[in-house]
């Protein structure tokens, strides 16, 4: 038997009591501090009450350091100040309007399956990385990345797309990672592999 990495941490069963977090089977995070605490020290701001939702997909690396943030953590643009003056009290927050606040919201964060993000990357709120992308160590992602394309930097831009359109496109319509577990244990050579071929034909 192959020895385990005490590091590597499955996400869904530690977010099994987050009504706004929905994660796929067997996505993982890769923590060299060994701790438990992804929700708590790497996903900011993630307030139910607040409506937005974050969705990872199944067969997610996510490396050591990366950040998710979501609309909790924003402040209001539209004002001639982003100071959250109404969170100080003291009279502060007479007169707060949510909606300024609320209207500047991006949505739902969606990592899609089998994406690859590297070491110390942060992710911006509404923002939707596609299946099978990679996202470079140390970027910062603000806008929507495609299926099965890299990118990288801060802010993250697009480095090369992984496959043709025409791979991309049956790739998308085999969805592997929606397989049972068990068709998924016998294709792995084909999962790993790049003969679009065989992967079409598993059974």
């Amino acid at each position: 038997m192959q020895p385990t990495y005490n590091g590597t941490v499955f996400l869904k069963p530690l977010a099994k009591d987050l009504p706004n977090v929905e994660i796929g089977d067997y996505s993982y995070y890769d923590d060299r501090d060994e701790t438990r605490d992804f929700f708590q020290r790497n996903v900011l701001h993630h307030y139910d009450f607040i409506g937005d939702r974050l969705v990872i997909g199944p067969f997610c690396a996510i490396a050591h350091g990366v950040r998710i943030f979501m609309n909790g953590g924003t402040h209001a643009m539209s004002g001639f100040s982003t100071f959250p003056f109404n969170i100080f009290g003291h009279g502060w927050e007479e007169g707060f309007d949510p909606a300024t606040w609320t209207a500047e919201h991006k949505g739902d964060t969606t990592i899609g399956p089998d994406v690859w993000i590297g070491d110390s990357a942060t992710v911006m709120p509404g923002v939707t990385i596609g299946a099978g992308a990679i996202i470079a160590a140390g970027s910062v992602v603000t806008h929507d990345v495609p299926p099965y394309t890299m990118v990288g930097g801060n802010p993250a831009k697009f480095i090369r797309q992984r496959f043709s359109d025409e791979v991309v496109d049956q790739l998308l319509a085999i969805a592997w990672w929606d397989w049972p577990v068990d068709k998924i244990t016998r294709n792995l050579n084909a999962i790993r592999g790049a003969d679009l071929t065989v992967l079409k034909a598993a059974e």
